[in-house]
C-alpha cells in the first residue's frame, strides 16, 4: 500500500504498524516524534497504530532549549 512519509510516497506492506515503519527510518527511532494524518502518536502507542492506504506520516525531532 502507498502512504506518504514526510511528504514522500512510500510503499509499505498492508497491515504495517507505525512502530514497524519507524523502525526502518533514520535517525534512530527513539529520537523521533510521530504524527499520522496530523495527529500526534505517542511512542508507546505506535505498535497499536495500524497504517492505512493514503495515510500521511510525519516524523520530527523535538527541539529543546530556553
Amino acid at each position: 500500500m502507498t502512504i506518504t512519509v514526510n511528504g514522500e510516497p512510500r510503499e509499505v506492506p498492508a497491515g504495517s504498524s507505525l512502530e514497524q515503519l519507524v523502525a526502518c527510518l533514520t535517525p534512530a527511532p527513539q529520537t523521533l516524534a510521530t504524527a499520522v494524518n496530523q495527529q500526534f502518536i505517542a511512542r508507546e502507542a505506535r505498535a497499536a497504530c495500524a497504517l492505512r492506504e493514503g495515510d500521511a506520516v510525519f516524523t520530527f525531532q523535538a527541539i529543546t532549549g530556553g
